[in-house]
């Protein structure tokens, strides 16, 4: 069962020392088990076609929000990270076997690399930062990896829900937030067919577009939505939103099962309705 703990104070030593501690923990890890990972090597555009003629699941999504003025400047800055970390992973083939490390492929998110200030949350809170606007990468392949066989092997939920319902489309929680290099979002392919991921930023429409591409075709379809919701009032004013995310797997249109997802728990940055409080199924 969930409970709430207010997030402690330390020192600004500390969580340097703990941040540099997992940094080379996870550094450790790809070192020793680099075979399992997938390669860096990118597919040319004539290997996918050729290759990969089948769509598992694609998904768009906008890149920019009703910003003021004063984040304009941010919003430039997501977009440029976002074209550089593309092609770090777009035209990356995962294997039967293998791994895909989001931060392994990108690697750190440098101003040395081109990498500019966009908009990153710290503490549920809007943050001019080098590298800020990843994450919806990260969403965007994780969204698209629940529509497919492939196994979701590390993922971190955000632990703030700042944007209220008004214009989500996707259930609350169904995203991958991402912190180098410890907080990843890796995905296993166990399944006996080969996949190639397709990442590009269609600027015409303003859209983050992305496929899982197969090399046989396609006969698993997913629905993923929220089963549970609730939300908790908490120590100091503060409230909690909860949910659970499940998906119905059909094979060639076939039911085949109602599988559990993930469960989310995030601190609401916005004013709780009164009516959403109670548990609803």
């Amino acid at each position: 069962m969930y409970r709430f703990v207010p997030q402690k104070k330390r020192s600004v030593l500390r969580v340097k020392l703990g941040v540099a501690a997992y940094c080379l923990l996870r550094y450790f890890a790809w070192i020793r088990y680099r075979r399992f990972f997938v390669s860096s090597k990118k597919l040319s555009q004539d290997e996918l076609l050729k290759g990969f003629k089948y769509t598992a699941f694609e998904h768009s999504v906008p890149l920019r929000r009703n910003l003021s003025e004063a984040d304009t400047a941010l919003q430039e800055g997501k977009i440029a990270n976002l074209e550089i970390a593309v092609k770090k992973v777009s035209g990356i083939k995962l294997e039967s076997g293998k791994t895909f490390s989001y931060w392994r492929l990108i690697g750190n998110p440098t101003a040395k690399k081109g990498y500019k200030k966009g908009m990153m949350l710290v503490n549920g809170h809007p943050t001019a930062a080098i590298g800020g606007g990843l994450c919806a990468l990260s969403n965007l392949i994780y969204w698209m990896t629940l529509h497919t066989p492939l196994t979701v092997a590390e993922r971190f939920r955000h632990s703030y829900d700042v944007f209220p319902d008004s214009n989500r489309t996707q259930p609350f929680g169904s995203g991958a937030t991402c912190v180098y290099n410890y907080r990843d979002l890796m995905i296993q392919n166990k399944t006996t067919d080969t996949y190639a991921l397709k990442i590009w930023i269609d600027h015409e429409k303003g859209l983050l577009c992305g496929k899982w591409l197969k090399d046989s075709p396609v006969t698993d379809s997913y629905e993923v939505y929220q089963k549970e919701h609730w939300i908790t009032s908490e120590i100091g004013g503060v409230y909690v939103r909860h949910n659970t995310i499940w998906r119905k797997h059909f094979c060639e249109k076939q039911f085949l099962d109602d599988e559990y997802v993930t469960e989310n728990h995030a601190i609401m940055m916005y004013e709780s309705l009164l009516e959403s409080r109670e548990k609803t199924k």
